[in-house]
């Protein structure tokens, strides 16, 4: 059986370290590892177990002693202390180190009756149910309340009503604890895990925390420059558009996109299209006739030699 070194678990490097340190120690591995954060992470629930299991023994004078003890007399032999994943039976609080030396309760196991443990069954967490959600990037933007309705286990229909988050990532997860199957032997059922779909609409295109848009011109706004209002996901915006700008070319709007979860934002970008009228009046295909007779510009001229 693997040694637990529950110092290393907590990252603690001074193995006389105060319990206020250990107390400290445990806030910031849980937090790094907690299985609601770490919801793609599937070692991240035992390692979370790990860390639980490692305070529970030091943060308590007697336990910690004992510990310590033994610890000492595994590093005495000289034997390679790294660490490892606690065996532990399906949905275990405790890995088989932590019964084996300290019981459920860090008891001795000479203070259980044999017969107890022998008989008595591991609780099993019931497991996780999965689904999705499709919200559109307004939705996901400004944050919303969604109703989701599923069948349970007995046939009946359920509706849940969940809280998407301003800036939610796309694909991110959503967990309502408690709400997955049910557990056996006295075990905490699982939890309702919603997967959430950001859609893009024909306006807006998210892609990571850039927010992508079509830019609509005239060939003589193109040509000539002009300055046009566009409208953003929250706001209205006065844009320059450079004379001579082509089809394809884009312009970059910082802070302006999707939000980036630290309290900024990612950027607009604007793809310009340049638009030819389908139906024009006599003057309009006068004029471009006109046009057509004096310029000399030659696109095919141009951009074949570049």
């Amino acid at each position: 059986m693997i040694f637990k070194d529950y110092y290393k678990i907590l990252e603690i490097s001074n193995y006389k370290a105060s319990p206020e340190e250990i107390k400290q120690a445990y806030r910031e591995q849980a937090k790094k590892y907690h299985p609601d954060i770490n919801t793609t992470n599937s070692m991240a629930e035992e390692r979370f177990k790990d860390i639980n299991e490692a305070y529970k023994v030091l943060s308590e004078t007697a336990s910690r002693r004992k510990y310590d003890r033994m610890w000492y007399n595994h590093i005495g032999k000289k034997q390679k202390v790294k660490y490892e994943e606690s065996a532990r039976d399906k949905g275990a609080v405790f890995s088989d180190f932590f019964r084996m030396f300290f019981g459920e309760n860090i008891q001795s196991n000479e203070d259980k009756p044999q017969e107890k443990k022998n008989t008595k069954k591991a609780s099993v967490k019931g497991e996780n149910i999965e689904t999705e959600i499709n919200i559109s990037i307004i939705e996901a933007f400004y944050g919303s309340e969604k109703k989701i309705s599923l069948r349970t286990l007995n046939g009946k229909m359920k509706t849940f009503t969940i809280k998407i988050p301003a800036g939610i990532r796309n694909h991110e997860k959503i967990r309502l604890m408690g709400q997955g199957k049910p557990g056996e032997n006295g075990g905490r059922p699982g939890d309702l895990l919603i997967k959430v779909q950001i859609e893009d609409d024909e306006k807006y295109k998210l892609n990571g925390i850039d927010l992508y848009t079509n830019l609509y011109l005239t060939p003589w706004e193109a040509a000539l420059g002009t300055k046009v209002t566009l409208n953003s996901i929250n706001e209205e915006i006065s844009l320059h558009v450079p004379q001579g700008i082509q089809s394809g070319e884009t312009i970059h709007l910082k802070e302006k996109g999707y939000l980036d979860g630290k309290g900024g934002r990612g950027e607009l970008i604007t793809n310009i299209c340049i638009m030819v009228p389908k139906v024009m009046t006599d003057q309009e295909k006068a004029l471009f006739q006109e046009l057509k007779e004096v310029s000399t510009y030659d696109p095919r001229n141009t951009y074949n030699k570049l």
